[in-house]
């Protein structure tokens, strides 16, 4: 792994983690159904991803999708799959129980990109996953008033998320943005008749596009841009950087105060990650520095 493609995989998964918590300020503007919300974010992240292909592309659009081969559908199906993971936890167990879950996501990916890649952690990358898991811990407490069923569902988004990760880094001629663009459409497509997504005003549409290009859009394709020049832990860890953003932009717009907890959590979240990437700066110019005899 290059340096330089090591850093533009830091900015790009980065950027995908400050897309995707940017999904808690959308659901305060509109009123409207978690399945209905998700629908159109599915269809209008699509349509921005193939205007990007045909704009990149033209007439060949279409060939792009052509040459995803399996690992391609793997990864959309996977995505899609993950994403109906979630919105069904939501129905079963709090959001609280859903994030402390979710937070275990490098550790799953750890594992897995052992077995499939035997990609070996390092030290510094366990130990800011540890606190990273600490801080969103602390930042949702941790109730009892989790349902089982709705636990599960939640370690099954986890274990798609992880799956995504080392497919992205497996295979790495993936074609990223009709593989985004497809995980988007197949999301939509399964939640529009579960929810009412045609009893909406104007308005709500237009920020429900919004939602689509910035939180779907925007998200997965940085995510599986960035993905496949990290290892899996790594894309984890700095993927929990959505924790502590998410409230964040929340009490930037509607002044929602965070509480105390929420506050060190994140605090711990931020901490864990940028002690990890100065360190793996750190040891990589080391390793990049002639030896002197």
């Amino acid at each position: 792994m290059s340096a330089a493609g090591y850093r533009l995989g830091l900015v790009f998964v980065t950027g995908s983690a400050v897309a995707w918590s940017t999904a808690g300020f959308f659901t305060r503007l509109i009123q409207l159904d978690s399945w209905t919300m998700l629908a159109w974010r599915g269809i209008f992240g699509a349509i921005a991803i193939a205007l990007v292909i045909f704009a990149l592309e033209g007439r060949k659009s279409w060939l792009a999708f052509r040459t995803m081969g399996l690992p391609g559908w793997m990864f959309a199906a996977v995505s899609a799959l993950g994403m109906i993971f979630f919105i069904t936890s939501l129905r079963h167990t709090t959001v609280a129980h859903g994030a402390v879950i979710y937070a275990t996501v490098p550790f799953v990916a750890a594992g897995l990109s052992w077995l499939v890649l035997n990609e070996q952690p390092t030290r510094s990358a366990i130990i800011a996953s540890l606190f990273a898991l600490a801080g969103v811990a602390l930042m949702m407490g941790f109730g009892v008033e989790g349902g089982l069923f709705g636990d599960v569902l939640a370690f099954g988004l986890t274990v798609c998320m992880a799956i995504m990760m080392v497919i992205a880094r497996r295979y790495q001629n993936i074609p990223i943005m009709p593989a985004a663009c497809l995980s988007a459409l197949l999301s939509g497509l399964v939640c529009w008749p579960l929810g009412d997504p045609l009893v909406i005003t104007s308005h709500e549409l237009l920020i429900l596009a919004l939602f689509g290009v910035v939180n779907s859009a925007i998200g997965l394709a940085l995510f599986t841009l960035g993905a496949r020049h990290l290892p899996a832990i790594e894309t984890a860890l700095i993927g929990s950087l959505d924790a502590p953003l998410a409230p964040l932009w929340v009490w930037l717009a509607f002044n929602e105060t965070p509480g105390a907890s929420t506050i060190m959590g994140a605090l711990i979240v931020f901490a864990a990650v940028c002690v990890h990437l100065i360190a793996g700066t750190l040891r990589r110019k080391t390793q990049l520095e002639p030896a002197v005899f």
